[in-house]
């Protein structure tokens, strides 16, 4: 079956591997579209550290069941349009005795740490695949990575009295805000690209703040009359947002970091204590953030033709990444179809 894999920096080929067979337990997918993430162009530049090369990238998947291994107790049957989670999890360690699973100490995403979904067919455990009820393959190409950003809001504690102000209108970002305006917070969009701002402001961002135009902390400082924000979410990793996500956060405010920052940053930790602030790490998701998104989704108010930018073939896998790369303030999502 055809299968892309990122072979070097700067290089995709399209290669033909082994069709997996289905064992018990398991399901035969279908795949229909995969998304390409932020991860996988950075592993197309050689800048992921967690990825060893060759690697067949993707874990953003809408899929169709096609087989079913034995002794399944499920209600899927051939046919059915399904997501997945692409996390593993150990099941012993502290994340996981936690039930905190998305956080597992030996966590291997799919097209990172191990092989991805940019293929013909995959074979997964049953309890990795996610039933897509009404929603089409476009659509649960999304889920998964608009559940990280759900995630966030759901780690923060997000209610309708907070501001929240979330830095980086990507695809995680924006499910930050979708979720924060879901529960009625107000919102506050940060990014440095106008189209981005202007597609927060659709899906539920009251406020935007362009950081290249505006002073950020200027502001800010007006729309909350001095106070800051409740919640700040950094979906960005650089190091100047998990900087001003400490100086943008309220006295007692809460900060997520979804982000993953490149290099050591020197924080000025005195802000740490003086605001009493809750620090927080976000990773990945779970199930139940990947249903709310789904339920969401459902309500059919997403604009998806905003969402995804271009759906190429397998065989343009590299031209996608390369148009990516030439322009990356334009690219929202790209999908790969099968």
């Amino acid at each position: 079956m055809k299968a892309i894999r990122i072979i070097k920096a700067g290089s995709v080929e399209i290669t033909d591997v082994p069709r997996p067979t289905v064992k018990e337990g398991h399901v035969l997918l279908k795949i229909d579209y995969v998304g390409f993430c932020g991860s996988d162009l950075n592993t197309f530049k050689g800048l992921n550290p967690l990825v060893n090369l060759p690697v067949i990238p993707g874990h953003e998947i809408g899929a169709t069941v096609a087989e079913l291994g034995a002794n399944l107790v499920t209600d899927l049957t051939i046919g059915t349009k399904v997501t997945v989670n692409p996390y593993s999890n150990c099941g012993v360690c502290t994340a996981c005795r936690n039930n905190r699973p998305n956080a597992c100490r030996y966590n291997e995403t799919m097209g990172v740490q191990r092989d991805g979904a940019m293929a013909e067919y995959l074979v997964l455990p049953i309890d990795k695949v996610i039933a897509g009820g009404q929603l089409s393959s476009k659509e649960l190409a999304l889920v998964e990575p608009m559940s990280v950003g759900f995630h966030a809001v759901d780690r923060a504690s997000v209610t309708d009295s907070d501001v929240v102000l979330v830095f980086g209108c990507g695809m995680i970002g924006v499910g930050a805000i979708i979720r924060a305006a879901l529960r009625g917070a107000t919102v506050i969009a940060v990014d440095v690209s106008a189209e981005k701002l202007a597609l927060a402001r659709k899906l539920g961002a009251k406020f935007t703040i362009n950081s290249v135009e505006e002073d950020l902390h200027a502001k800010l400082a007006m729309l909350t009359q001095a106070m800051g924000a409740d919640v700040v979410i950094e979906a960005v990793g650089r190091k100047e947002t998990y900087l001003a996500a400490i100086a943008a956060a309220a006295y007692t405010g809460r900060v997520l970091y979804i982000g993953y920052a490149k290099d050591a940053i020197p924080f000025d930790t005195q802000f740490f204590v003086k605001k009493e602030l809750d620090i927080r790490g976000s990773r990945n998701a779970t199930s139940k953030d990947f249903v709310a998104v789904m339920n969401y989704l459902e309500m059919k108010t997403c604009p998806l033709e905003d969402l995804i930018t271009a759906i190429y073939r397998a065989e343009d896998a590299q031209f996608a990444l390369e148009a990516w790369l030439d322009d990356p303030g334009r690219v929202f999502r790209l999908l790969i179809a099968f």
